[in-house]
């Protein structure tokens, strides 16, 4: 089932999400699965599998250091697929721009489509660690916009280099993430919402934001929105932090900024158990007040670790 049918059901409701991480290559599914089991007490309707960027590994062959092209975290579309045989659950598979020819990215589409998968999270994705600013592989998308448009044309039974007409056609649901803060290469969230809206012409179904730790920026982020013509769901996606460097690392890697009230509590902490008893309870707080608000899904990024989420989720669902 779509994302989008999930929260028509609902009927105002909010519902309960979250995101996973693939393991790295030579890890058993099973820690996956360990970290999933307690969530499903919450009846998530869908679940996200991110992808991971390639990366630049070096390999000692004869004394000289050869530099190799590799993915660590392969296997989203198979996790995806284990995921929802396993739990009887949705999927959300994330399709990246960055590292992926288009006819790479038609072929993980229509494996998605034999699969049942029915909605895909489309994303740019980050530089790689050796890159300044983002590369678009060769023959690759530069911008989510129009790899939402490939999905799109898909959706339509227009493949890239066959214009026989399909009996079959895709129908996928489409995400896109939106910034509350602004995407961390975007001159202003003036022009950063316009990058947003282009995503849902071009066919988005729904949004999911970055994580985001101070609500009125969600709530000023989609009234702006609003304003200019944006009217798919926008869904809060919330992190709570887990350790004392996230006050460095967060805003550092993503731009964002953290409230001092949130700061002042974690500089209290002596250790790293109480800044993530300080992250449960903050985001309870801020979960509370967006399903007051009447959000339609709470999507937290896990990780991978579901101990925190599961104490957040159990005050609220």
């Amino acid at each position: 089932m779509k994302v989008t049918d999930h929260i028509v059901n609902a009927k105002g409701k909010t519902l309960f999400s979250f995101e996973i991480v693939p393991p790295v290559k030579g890890k058993n599914i099973q820690e996956l699965y360990n970290n999933i089991d307690p969530l499903m007490e919450f009846k998530p309707p869908f679940i996200d599998v991110t992808t991971s960027r390639e990366e630049y590994v070096y390999i000692n062959k004869s004394g000289l250091l050869d530099k190799q092209i590799t993915r660590m975290r392969p296997g989203t579309v198979g996790i995806c697929a284990s995921i929802k045989h396993k739990y009887n659950v949705d999927t959300v598979p994330h399709v990246l721009c960055g590292g992926f020819t288009k006819e790479e990215t038609e072929y993980v589409l229509v494996d998605c489509q034999y699969l049942g998968i029915d909605n895909v999270m489309a994303l740019r994705g980050d530089a790689m660690r050796e890159e300044q600013y983002f590369t678009p592989a060769k023959g690759g998308h530069t911008y989510a916009a129009s790899l939402v448009s490939q999905i799109q044309d898909l959706n339509t039974g227009k493949y890239l280099h066959d214009d026989t007409p399909m009996e079959n056609n895709a129908n996928f649901c489409i995400g896109v993430a939106g910034y509350p803060e602004k995407h961390l290469e975007a001159p202003s969230l003036k022009s950063d919402l316009k990058r947003l809206k282009e995503k849902v012409d071009a066919g988005a179904d729904y949004v999911v934001t970055q994580m985001f730790f101070d609500n009125q920026k969600y709530f000023q982020f989609v009234e702006a929105a609003k304003a200019i013509g944006i009217n798919v769901p926008i869904i809060p996606g919330i992190k709570p932090l887990a350790v004392k460097r996230h006050l460095q690392i967060l805003p550092q890697v993503f731009k964002i900024d953290l409230p001092q009230n949130l700061i002042d509590a974690v500089d209290c902490c002596e250790n790293n158990k109480a800044v993530r008893q300080v992250g449960i309870e903050w985001a309870i707080q801020q979960s509370k007040e967006l399903k007051e608000a009447g959000v339609p899904v709470l999507h937290y990024y896990s990780m991978g670790k579901s101990d925190n989420v599961y104490s957040i989720a159990k005050e609220l669902f």
